[in-house]
């Protein structure tokens, strides 16, 4: 597979989970703050976008409309849900030739809602809520027309690095926020109803971190998704025969994925902050190792976001 090809592939499985992750983030805290007539409405915004490793704009106060602006309208900043899906588009045109046609017109569509400005127009809530919808439909539309052959490999490996690094993010700003908001967590991760299936309602900060971090069952956790990602370059390795078969990457999130498997969870919650911290690089420095590896000679893609 051209590189070029593998490398636009891996970047619209990572856009489209960071929007769609970007979406129920910003669902979840401006319902807090809507329901909440005690919170503070700019210190919750600046801590969302830390979370997404945006700058705060200029400024003491900061509101829902200015938050929902940055980070799902703006295509100028790069953190944006409509960045992030224009950003899909291009990649997408980019492999299009691999692209079975209705992912290619799934994608396509997408970005015309926000061409148009039919996205901004949209009432927040449901706004988000097609954002969320539509990446279903692209990823849906992925698992049932791709081949799993090595361009399936690495949009999955995509989808799932930065799935564990989004999770990773909240895990930590959860960690930091005053009485934990591990509901708001467990919402923004998609799994609520899964955690309260799986522990029986005990919201608890160990059950939460166990659950979010360790749990192999469910597709959003760290551990789940990091092993997925290790799988993905397994198979890539074995079939493109290259030299270094145990690649950088494979080391990097292995070493990762161990540090939290193999640590106590109480010894995890001490120091949750700072292990989110070292996890987040370790996924940096994955995906350079993959870029090097894989993507070498072809063109770079931008990627914005790490935080702060």
């Amino acid at each position: 597979m051209l590189s070029r090809i593998a490398e636009s592939l891996f970047w619209i499985g990572r856009y489209i989970e960071r929007a769609d992750d970007t979406a129920r983030i910003l669902d979840v805290q401006t319902q807090l703050v809507l329901e909440d007539p005690t919170s503070n409405e700019s210190t919750t915004c600046r801590a969302v976008l830390s979370i997404m490793g945006a700058e705060p704009p200029p400024g003491d106060e900061l509101d829902i409309a200015r938050l929902i602006d940055l980070l799902a309208h703006d295509q100028s900043s790069p953190e944006s849900i409509a960045a992030c899906l224009q950003a899909a588009r291009e990649s997408a045109s980019r492999a299009r030739e691999t692209l079975s046609e209705p992912l290619w017109v799934a994608i396509n569509r997408t970005y015309l809602a926000i061409d148009s400005g039919a996205f901004r127009a949209m009432r927040r809530d449901r706004g988000l809520r097609w954002v969320r919808d539509q990446a279903a439909l692209i990823n849906g539309t992925a698992d049932a027309t791709m081949t799993r052959d090595e361009g399936w490999q690495f949009f999955v490996l995509g989808r799932t690095l930065e799935r564990a690094d989004m999770t990773a993010r909240l895990l930590a700003s959860a960690a930091l926020s005053p009485g934990h908001a591990w509901t708001s967590t467990l919402r923004a991760c998609g799994a609520h109803e899964a955690f309260l299936r799986a522990r029986r309602g005990l919201e608890t900060d160990r059950e939460v971190v166990e659950f979010l971090l360790l749990d192999r069952l469910f597709p959003g956790a760290v551990a789940y998704a990091v092993t997925s990602a290790e799988r993905c370059l397994s198979d890539l390795e074995a079939t493109a025969h290259r030299s270094d078969v145990d690649g950088d990457a494979r080391r990097i999130l292995g070493r990762a994925r161990s540090e939290l498997e193999y640590r106590s969870v109480t010894d995890l919650l001490e120091d949750l902050p700072g292990a989110m911290d070292r996890f987040q690089r370790a996924c940096a420095a994955a995906t350079d190792a993959i870029t090097r590896h894989f993507f070498a000679g072809s063109e770079a893609l931008a990627w914005h976001g790490h935080r702060q």
